[in-house]
């Protein structure tokens, strides 16, 4: 993980142990919940665009006309599934990387691990967000109901017992399969762009020791690299979703033939913008909490000196 601040002080806790698992769980509630719920009008009027592109042309028409209809009070619809289910999504996305990621490198071996690091980020963060999606699904279907059904339902309160005296617990699961394709994606691009752009930037890019780099330098690196790229992929999936919570009876099958190519990237703009801003923000408050807490954070990955001699690069 990118070292955002620099301390000579002792370490918390042990690199790996309970207690390190959890305040990394800890840092990916507030990076995930607080950072979404910030950004709850901009995703109101992207999943309008996105179920009703007729009405909602555009995102500054969509704020307009949301503004118009329901007040500037309307932008807020949807904040308490969007904090609760986002928070107990960062919960499982961050905390159980840091276990799938220790636990996949010693699978590994030291030498394996360093060899297929980029798998390794890639395994990790997709069986972290397989779970933490089953964390979110519930809220982010009733987010979904209360944004794009006009009528429907004002607040959490009143959607979760009308979606479940209406289609039981397959109202809060049936959009789960479109989430796992829009969110794994998203977390795999997500965590194996970040890891491997921290390595480049401090072995090709920045002539100075990690602990001199700059929030700022790594702030843009990381909207860029992680950012606009995890939109692009995961847009597609998150259009099914959208459609497939305001939807009755539809299977993500039908709803995506339905979109067709050019119908699953409605709204693309707004994600690159949310997408992009939130990333940079979750890894900037998730690495502040590490360093808050004094979590241990290994430096960018360096071939092992075994690997080496094998390969002939030492003396």
């Amino acid at each position: 993980m990118v070292c955002l601040f620099f301390t000579t002080e002792e370490y918390s806790c042990e690199y790996g142990s309970l207690k390190f698992y959890a305040l990394c769980g800890f840092g990916g509630i507030l990076s995930c919940g607080l950072t979404h719920t910030a950004v709850v009008p901009l995703d109101l009027v992207k999943c309008r665009i996105q179920v009703d592109p007729q009405k909602y042309k555009s995102i500054f028409n969509g704020f307009s006309v949301t503004v118009k209809e329901d007040g500037v009070r309307g932008l807020a619809k949807g904040w308490a599934p969007t904090f609760f289910g986002y928070s107990m999504q960062g919960l499982c996305k961050f905390g159980f990387y840091e276990v799938f990621k220790i636990l996949y490198g010693n699978l590994l071996g030291e030498e394996n691990a360093y060899l297929w690091r980029t798998s390794l980020y890639l395994a990790a963060s997709a069986s972290a967000e397989f779970f933490a999606d089953i964390a979110l699904a519930p809220m982010e279907a009733a987010k979904v109901r209360i944004q794009t059904q006009p009528g429907y339902a004002n607040t959490l309160r009143q959607a979760a017992p009308k979606m479940f005296a209406e289609e039981g617990l397959w109202a809060f699961y049936k959009g789960v399969v479109p989430l796992w394709m829009r969110q794994i994606p998203y977390t795999m691009m997500k965590f194996a762009c970040f890891e491997r752009t921290v390595e480049a930037l401090y072995r090709y890019v920045v002539p100075k020791p990690r602990s001199e780099c700059s929030k700022g330098e790594q702030l843009v690196v990381t909207f860029i690299a992680a950012g606009v790229f995890c939109a692009i992929v995961s847009h597609p999936a998150d259009s099914v979703v959208s459609v497939l919570n305001k939807e009755k009876g539809s299977s993500a099958l039908q709803v995506l033939k339905r979109l067709g190519f050019k119908g699953v990237w409605k709204g693309l703009f707004a994600r690159i913008i949310m997408i992009g801003t939130l990333t940079a923000l979750q890894w900037f408050i998730y690495d502040s909490v590490k360093v808050y807490f004094r979590l241990p954070r290994p430096p960018p990955p360096e071939m092992p000196e075994s690997l080496k001699k094998k390969l002939g690069l030492t003396e």
